[in-house]
């Protein structure tokens, strides 16, 4: 399904085309490899009932669509407590390169009040010292709980479940694909291009208008 996007370079109107596919949502099985938006809502509930580090460490993965690693390597410095966002290095770039993310505001506050980020950031030592201390397969071992008590199973029950998910919600709700694009770090606009074909409510509105008609 081909698609096009108009944007702006130097003062100039330019558009960007690129071609979806589908299949890069689902496991060669056929199973989906995003959460939908009942299986992240429950996922987000689910989050609630950890441990207080934990929550925020979920949140946050939740919240940003970033990789997991890029979550552990969070410092205090990473974060704009005034701005309300946070600083993730892209590790699967190989230039250095970091991009901005906005969170929501009562999650920035629960950070700054757990972590002491105001204060850590005077400190050079401390502003430096990783959020989250702990091996990935402990951070993925934390999302698995999330996944079991919210009651999601499959190859979608995953941290890359979750971004894959951020990348579905965020286009379904109109934010800009070059702006996803961003937030998610991907170099090329294709990549985030495939979670445009995911069914979104305003198909599912189109196909209930179909049924009431039949």
């Amino acid at each position: 399904m081909g698609n096009t996007v108009a944007g702006v370079e130097q003062g100039r109107v330019t558009t960007v085309s690129w071609r979806a596919d589908a299949s890069s949502l689902y496991a060669p099985n056929g199973c989906r490899k995003y959460l939908n938006h009942a299986e992240r809502q429950r996922a987000l509930a689910a989050m609630s009932l950890l441990k207080f580090d934990q929550a925020l460490f979920a949140l946050t993965l939740a919240w940003t669509g970033a990789r997991v690693s890029e979550i552990l390597a969070l410092t205090p410095s990473s974060f704009q407590l005034e701005g309300g966002t946070v600083a993730i290095q892209t590790l699967k770039r190989r230039k250095h390169s970091v991009r901005e993310v906005p969170i929501p505001p009562e999650l920035m506050t629960q950070l700054d009040r757990t972590f002491g980020i105001a204060l850590a950031q005077r400190n050079s030592e401390s502003a430096h010292r990783r959020l989250w201390p702990w091996c990935r397969s402990t951070a993925w071992r934390i999302i698995k709980r999330v996944m079991h008590q919210a009651g999601i199973i499959g190859s979608h029950a995953c941290p890359r479940g979750l971004r894959h998910a951020f990348g579905v919600g965020t286009l379904q709700a109109h934010v800009p694909i070059t702006l996803v694009q961003r937030w998610l770090g991907h170099a090329r606009l294709s990549t985030t291009a495939i979670y445009v074909d995911a069914s979104g409510p305003e198909e599912t509105a189109f196909a209930k208008r179909f049924w009431e008609a039949a």
